[in-house]
């Protein structure tokens, strides 16, 4: 992968210029709450891909200064079960974020979880009670990796303001939040998905073009308008023949793209780097918050 620094929309340093102010930011506030920062990331089953992010996020928790209470349930715990230690950890004074890491075995209803969540302890910003003011505009926990994506935009100081800025991809996750942040930034937004007619043409008028899909290298430079700023949202692993080994690629065809756009986010180090860092935002924006201090 190579392509000129200066059009790198590099997630990992920023990552680490927020992680380093959050752990002053951290040390200036333990002393007037008595306590560290808590976060509660449950993990059901062992899905590999779930344990490495869970990992990090731990890493990245104690780099900083926040303490974790994670637990790790066996593929088979009961919704009950996860009910009622979700209720265990709405009450506990020492937890700041709870965070259930999808996906879900079968079986469990995962968006019915994220509804006993506490909307004040929704470090992911997936409660029907934060997604509604994010539409309203007022403040509150927002969703990490469309808030990372606004936040590496914002550090480039890469205007969206009057720019036609097409998402593609719709989950709630991703997709719609980041539309409405977006639009809260004054761009023109367009949603497209699979049933979008002649998607290449859509894409084609994006000032910012966004891949958000889950779908290995979909976005060619036949896709992308010269000068466009494209934010590749997609984490996906595929083997590499060169080496025998597996490789991480995005949604975005990186080497044919990286030509046409004017600035680009690597896989990884990009929006997969801020995602984490914006979860560990979360949780001292609660801590604080909660201690009228935010």
């Amino acid at each position: 992968m190579s392509v000129s620094t200066d059009r790198l929309l590099d997630g990992k340093a920023l990552a680490q210029k927020m992680q380093d102010a959050l752990q002053t930011r951290i040390g200036n506030l333990q002393p007037q709450i008595g306590r560290p920062p808590g976060l509660a990331v449950l993990m059901v089953g062992d899905n590999p891909a779930s344990a490495a992010y869970v990992g990090g996020k731990e890493k990245a928790c104690a780099k900083v200064g926040i303490r974790s209470f994670g637990q790790h349930f066996p593929a088979d715990v009961s919704q009950d079960k996860l009910t009622a230690i979700i209720h265990e950890l709405n009450a506990d004074e020492h937890v700041d974020g709870i965070l259930v890491q999808l996906p879900l075995p079968d079986g469990l209803d995962s968006v019915a979880l994220l509804h006993e969540i506490a909307p004040h302890k929704d470090v992911d910003g997936l409660h029907a009670l934060n997604l509604g003011k994010l539409v309203r505009g007022e403040p509150g926990l927002q969703s990490c990796t469309p808030g990372g994506v606004m936040r590496l935009l914002a550090e480039y100081q890469l205007d969206v303001s009057g720019k036609h800025a097409v998402v593609v991809g719709r989950s709630i996750l991703v997709g719609k939040p980041l539309a409405l942040m977006l639009l809260a930034a004054d761009a023109t937004v367009t949603i497209a998905h699979s049933r979008t007619p002649d998607l290449a043409a859509v894409c084609r008028t994006a000032d910012i073009l966004v891949a958000a899909v889950g779908r290995t290298q979909m976005i060619t430079a036949e896709m992308v308008k010269p000068g466009a700023i494209v934010i590749d949202v997609g984490i996906n692993r595929i083997a590499d023949p060169t080496t025998g080994k597996s490789r991480l690629v995005g949604d975005v065809d990186f080497e044919s793209v990286k030509d046409v756009a004017s600035w680009i986010t690597p896989v990884p180090g990009g929006v997969g780097a801020m995602t984490v860092t914006m979860l560990l935002e979360n949780t001292v924006w609660s801590y604080a918050n909660t201690h009228g201090l935010a």
